[in-house]
């Protein structure tokens, strides 16, 4: 993970798997929250996308793109002292792709949606069926993944004035740009 260096002021950062994915995942977090019916087949269906989306996400930690692999921003506990070290100072580092901060989010949410997965596979089957904890558990993990995409998403505004970085707009390009 190296910070972003000061006369470069484009590169192509997220691969095209990495955007189809993201949005595809916001996608589905979206419609089933707020569209689709809770415990009809559109709704597993999307859940199961989205399970399979960060699985297909989590391989391409390892083989993907230089940006898309963990290596590059594994949130480490030296890279987060650093990084926080240097919002302190009102000098924070730029990146290329994930910063500490943004790659422990990138992790939560991943986890989030895997949870959600397994809670919703759990309440189709015969042992778990009408078991109301889980029920409660699974739209608890729902609330919590809507809050945090939502703090994600504030996070890559606040984080793209900043760093003076176009962070919204490197997810649809595929290229960050400094400004």
């Amino acid at each position: 993970m190296s910070p972003v260096s000061s006369t470069e002021t484009s590169r192509p950062v997220w691969d095209r798997f990495v955007r189809v994915f993201h949005w595809t995942l916001v996608s589905c977090v979206l419609l089933n929250y707020f569209v689709l019916e809770e415990g009809d087949p559109p709704h597993e269906w999307a859940g199961y996308l989205a399970a399979a989306l960060v699985v297909a996400r989590f391989v391409w930690g390892f083989i993907g793109s230089r940006h898309a692999r963990f290596s590059d921003f594994f949130p480490t506990p030296s890279r987060l002292k650093h990084h926080l070290q240097a919002m302190r100072s009102g000098q924070p580092e730029h990146h290329w792709g994930h910063n500490p901060l943004g790659a422990l989010m990138m992790f939560l949410l991943m986890g989030l949606v895997i949870a959600l997965g397994i809670t919703g596979w759990m309440q189709g089957t015969d042992a778990y069926f009408g078991e109301e904890w889980l029920q409660e558990l699974h739209e608890l993990l729902a609330h919590a993944l809507l809050i945090s995409a939502g703090l994600h998403a504030a996070s890559a505004i606040v984080m793209g004035r900043i760093e003076r970085t176009r962070l919204v707009k490197a997810m649809v390009t595929g290229t960050k740009e400094r400004y």
